[in-house]
């Protein structure tokens, strides 16, 4: 690459505030620093950003970030473009709800879910049910055992699918994301390690340190994600009652078709999506999840966002 050639690379980590970057070329380049003007912006790049790399002479930094789809703060990752949702059948048991709170989070960010239920050798019917929710519901669904290794490769393949996309692992502690991830791409070495799980709390230690991202087949990245088991926004932004409705894909065919023209579906008679539950179409679990969300947003301003 020449002096003073403009490179755009993604950011793989950074660390101590050095970055690594692989270039549009194919190149990987690593302790580069950012430009200082960064902080007066109030902006840091991220692993996951399409940065633009200059040399000055001495070596490379980075003089700007290309526009983000979406960013989160903790972990600190731009431009997911899907999230892997595990959670457990058994050990800890599913948390009501957990799943529900970040696929509506996905979907109000650009961001495209897809569920994977772990420990299936625990409890094969309990992972098949909750598995077939969301298949249901329109979500790719997985139930894996990366103890016997049952739908590891059924799951790997439709990761090998995607194409120029970075993905990340999200769930509760305990739930086996590090053993899946090391299961999945055993020869990756992701810098995570595997903790115990509390017998008191049935609550997985974290061991995990800092994002990294890590190339796979197709042009995409795997990131190794620390903690992340809640997502964080920048400016969190769950969505607006209004919106809600539309953040359930299962609710789309009914939406327009209630008595009244400004349905809460909540508890108002002839409301096509309470009706859909009541014959079964919609998973009860869902719907109880899409009141428990509307509380939450039903008095949200639109200058709270």
């Amino acid at each position: 690459m020449d002096d003073g050639k403009t490179v755009t690379a993604r950011i793989i980590s950074c660390i101590g505030g050095r970055y690594t970057v692989d270039t549009d070329g194919g190149e990987r380049i690593s302790n580069i620093a950012a430009k200082g003007t960064f902080r007066h912006e109030k902006l840091k790049p991220l692993p996951g950003d399409t940065a633009e790399l200059r040399h000055d002479g001495n070596g490379y930094f980075i003089t700007g970030i290309r526009e983000r789809r979406n960013s989160l703060i903790r972990p600190a990752l731009a431009n997911l473009d899907i999230l892997f949702v595990l959670q457990s059948c058994r050990t800890p048991d599913p948390v009501p709800g957990f799943i529900d709170k970040i696929t509506v989070i996905c979907e109000k960010n650009g961001i495209k879910p897809v569920i994977v239920i772990t420990k299936s050798e625990l409890d094969r019917e309990t992972a098949d049910g909750i598995s077939r929710v969301y298949e249901k519901c329109g979500y790719d669904s997985f139930a894996v055992s990366a103890e016997t290794c049952e739908g590891v490769d059924t799951l790997r393949r439709y990761i090998r699918s995607e194409k120029n996309v970075i993905c990340a692992f999200c769930g509760a502690s305990g739930v086996g994301k590090s053993t899946l991830l090391n299961a999945l791409y055993p020869d990756m070495r992701f810098d995570c390690e595997v903790g115990d799980i509390s017998r008191k709390t049935e609550r997985g230690k974290n061991t995990t340190r800092a994002v990294t991202l890590y190339a796979a087949e197709n042009g995409s990245y795997i990131a190794d994600t620390p903690g992340f088991s809640l997502l964080d926004f920048e400016k969190f932004d769950l969505c607006g009652k209004d919106e809600l409705p539309f953040m359930f894909p299962e609710f789309s065919v009914y939406l327009g078709k209630c008595r009244y023209t400004k349905c809460s579906h909540t508890k108002e008679d002839g409301c096509a999506i309470r009706n859909a539950v009541s014959d079964g179409d919609i998973p009860e679990s869902r719907y109880e999840s899409y009141l428990s969300l509307y509380e939450n947003v039903k008095n949200k301003k639109e200058w709270d966002k």
